[in-house]
């Protein structure tokens, strides 16, 4: 039975479990203490008990996370509470443009509707602040239990190669891959029956019709699959003058994405067009809208009745826990620790599949650029080989998790050296009931589905509308929002 795995967490030159910003710091703050009391002992009466507080807020951590940072991050989210910052109302009846603004990290985004040179349309979500193009398409993947295995290891090796591909593209910020399922709301079948049932047909055939029509959406799933692509016309090779440029050269980007899809498993429905991305947020604030958006996008004239203005909430407000919107409550979580061990290919099988609510499962890769990633990768062995002459040097034994982490790190530079491509992948889910006391409920099942594909998830404290807006077809990556905030 074949397996995968080699991921591991990017770790530089740290020691205690500090990053190497933090360890040149504890070393140079320890420094300062040798000197002082050097010089003058006295003063460390007053230096200790600051430095012995710093060092406890560093190294003591909670489900893997400095206390420091967590303590920063409540600190915050009180602040931006106090300000209303975590509440959204809708200008609904007012006559102005952007009345209907996005709440939180989407309120920079518009979408365009732009010609894809085959006689369609496809939608482009334009992020203003930055410039970042974000286009989706939509597949159907093949099922792995349906197939041979040698046909799934096929896949896999394929998409290997598509993710190693974009490390030759500069212009490719991330890919978002996103499986959004839910109950089916019925109203797909319900439309489809109407108009096959005969008004001349027995009572009975139509009460048997009406019947199934009814209990059908009990054993049903709606299911989509989309694999959204984020372009920024700053490093394309083209240097794009105008949007309409950079519109054209992430559509030739696209063409090349989508035509080497098609090998991984997938097929390539098209691009989503304006309406299906509308569509997509929409269904996502407003869960109970599901039924109505999929008449709409099944119907003609969509781009004309499903904007951007339909897309938004008409209220939104961002719990701790929790993130409540129109007719829903939803709660995001982020991937924590992957799996410890190899895999199969369906090992994330249980946590995609459709369950009793509406669930988002996001994986986000952003490849290193082909030129970079030898040296990332040799910057992780060399800071293995520290660590590990450190703990030699202080007569500390080597832990099994230390010894696994170095042969990880040597086995990804020895794979990147014979040609493979290197990624950092990230993963998030949503969950939404439209009940509040189903809540809990939602919330053990997507923990139990976690437990089953072996990875450790971890609630999005304080940051559920940016979790929230990661699994929508919007290019929303939240480390890159970490490090807009910083600068």
């Amino acid at each position: 039975m074949r397996t995968y795995g080699g991921w591991r967490r990017r770790r530089g030159i740290g020691l205690l479990g500090l990053d190497t910003t933090s360890t040149f710091l504890a070393l140079g703050a320890a420094m300062v203490l040798v000197l002082v009391a050097a010089a003058a002992p006295w003063l460390l009466i007053y230096l200790l008990p600051p430095a012995l507080i710093g060092g406890g807020l560093g190294l003591i951590r909670v489900e893997g996370v400095p206390l420091a940072l967590l303590l920063l991050a409540r600190c915050r989210w009180r602040w931006a509470v106090l300000r209303g910052h975590n509440r959204y109302r809708a200008g609904v009846v007012i006559d102005h443009p952007r009345a209907f603004q996005l709440p939180g990290v989407l309120a920079p985004l518009t979408l365009l509707s732009a010609e894809d040179g085959y006689g369609g349309r496809y939608g482009i979500v334009w992020d203003r602040r930055t410039g970042l193009l974000t286009a989706t398409l939509r597949v159907v993947p093949a099922s792995t239990w349906l197939a041979d295995r040698a046909d799934a290891d096929t896949w896999v090796a394929a998409w290997g190669g598509w993710l190693a591909a974009l490390g030759h593209m500069p212009a490719v910020r991330w890919v978002t891959v996103t499986i959004d399922t839910a109950p089916e709301p019925g109203s797909t079948l319900v439309d489809t029956v109407d108009k096959a049932i005969d008004p001349a047909a027995p009572e009975a055939a139509r009460t048997i019709m009406s019947e199934l029509v009814r209990t059908a959406p009990a054993a049903a799933a709606d299911v989509d699959t989309r694999v959204s692509v984020t372009f920024d016309p700053r490093a394309s090779a083209a240097s794009p003058r105008d949007l309409f440029e950079a519109v054209a050269d992430l559509g030739r980007t696209l063409d090349g994405l989508a035509s080497r899809l098609g090998g991984c498993g997938v097929s390539v429905l098209g691009r989503a067009t304006a309406a299906e991305t509308a569509g997509a947020v929409r269904t996502a604030f407003d869960p109970h809208a599901r039924g109505e958006i999929n008449r709409i996008l099944a119907g003609s004239g969509a781009d004309e009745v499903l904007t951007w203005c339909d897309a938004g909430p008409v209220a939104a407000i961002e719990h701790t826990g929790h993130y409540e919107h129109d007719g829903g409550v939803s709660v995001s979580w982020a991937w924590h620790e992957p799996p410890r061990q190899n895999v199969r290919s369906d090992i994330l099988a249980r946590l995609v599949a459709p369950g009793p609510f509406p669930k988002r499962v996001t994986l986000q890769y952003r490849a290193l650029p082909a030129a970079a990633a030898s040296r990332v990768l040799q910057q992780e062995v060399n800071a293995a080989a520290f660590r590990a002459q450190f703990r030699r040097r202080t007569g500390r034994d080597e832990t099994a998790r230390d010894s696994w982490d170095s042969a990880r790190a040597r086995q990804a530079a020895a794979e990147e050296a014979m040609g493979a491509g290197v990624c950092l992948v990230s993963m998030y889910a949503t969950v939404t009931v439209t009940d509040p006391e189903q809540l809990r409920r939602a919330v053990a099942h997507v923990d139990a589905s976690a437990e089953a594909a072996k990875i450790r998830l971890r609630r999005l404290w304080g940051s559920q509308a940016a979790g929230f807006a990661t699994t929508l077809p919007c290019g929303i990556c939240p480390s890159e929002l970490s490090r807009r905030l910083l600068h």
